[in-house]
């Protein structure tokens, strides 16, 4: 496993941490993954203690606390059905996380926040895999562009006041998550979570068929919650010289996924394994699809010295345990 810097993993050790969203998904991948780095001053707020569409909450917590790091993984997610069905929640509520928790981070001259976006961030007919010099190059899939803008913004808010500030605000735009602590919700969970659920439920009722949302034909690439928590700690423990001279100025985040994808069809037939069903698989396409191919280019990352090493099968079988484990 890549190591991250040992003079920047002893600052981070010394320092405050503060994981805004601790109790996502990402989030508590986060946490899990900095208490193993040994960062054991870490800042925690749920919803109930501070609303961090609040702007002056924000604020308040920030220069009370005065934390040296943040981790900005909170955020208002869904898969294409939330996407489409509420866009003007998404924009509005990662607008205003974004905005209020970035610029609480300049007020309050935090040495560096790590911002946490999502491949969806690309055009929808972005090249294949997608590098991230593609941003802002075409137009966005309609399904998801509210949150899509959103996550924008953000990355242009942290390279605007690096630029303007001289602020340490570093980027990452995960590809597909999944794992413990995922939205099993079937009106707004992520594929992967969603099917996980469905092939689970049609095994104890013995369903004839399951339903499969889409042709199954669109490729998606899947990264372990885990793995996206180890490279964020890679990326926030790389000193600055260091990072600068793998990115360029133009360039204000790293793509950070598997190089890997599969079809919605190949997935549907892993989770189906996996979880012991033996029925049908049928596919409903009034659905939309969404972007036929969603591959990120993660060659600046790998350059950097940082892989994944969580396999698909060996992902999706602990998250499933995790699910039984959980959720009965």
């Amino acid at each position: 496993m890549p190591k991250p810097d040992p003079t920047e993993l002893a600052g981070l050790r010394r320092g405050k941490v503060y994981v805004a969203g601790h109790l996502g998904m990402v989030g508590s991948a986060l946490v899990r993954r900095l208490r193993k780095a040994g960062c054991d001053n870490l800042l925690l707020r749920s919803r109930a203690d501070v609303d961090l569409e609040n702007q002056q909450q924000v604020l308040d917590l920030v220069r009370s606390e005065k934390p040296d790091y943040i981790f900005l993984a909170a955020a208002r997610v869904g898969g294409i059905h939330a996407n489409n069905t509420y866009p003007a929640s998404f924009i509005y509520s990662n607008l205003m996380i974004a905005s209020n928790v970035i610029n609480a981070a300049r007020e309050s001259k935090v040495y560096r926040l790590l911002n946490l976006g999502s491949s969806c961030i690309y055009p929808k007919n972005a090249p294949q895999p997608m590098p991230e010099d593609c941003l802002l190059t075409g137009t966005l899939e309609p399904t998801n562009e509210a949150y899509a803008v959103a996550k924008i913004a953000a990355i242009k808010l942290c390279e605007s006041y690096n630029r303007e500030y001289g602020t340490d605000f570093r980027s990452v735009m995960p590809t597909n998550l999944y794992g413990p602590n995922d939205n099993f919700d079937l009106k707004t969970s992520h594929v992967l979570a969603a099917l996980l659920r469905k092939f689970h439920e049609a095994k104890k009722s013995q369903a004839d068929s399951v339903e499969v949302w889409g042709s199954g034909k669109p490729q998606r690439e899947f990264l372990h919650v885990d793995d996206l928590a180890d490279a964020c700690l890679f990326v926030a423990c790389l000193p600055k010289t260091v990072y600068a001279t793998h990115t360029r100025p133009t360039l204000s985040q790293l793509n950070i996924g598997t190089g890997e994808e599969v079809s919605i069809a190949e997935l549907a037939g892993i989770i189906k394994t996996i979880v012991g069903y033996k029925g049908d698989i049928k596919y409903n396409t009034e659905y939309p699809d969404g972007t036929g191919r969603k591959l990120l280019d993660v060659s600046t990352v790998s350059g950097m010295g940082w892989k994944a090493r969580i396999g698909l099968q060996e992902g999706i079988a602990s998250t499933y345990q995790w699910y039984l484990d959980h959720h009965q």
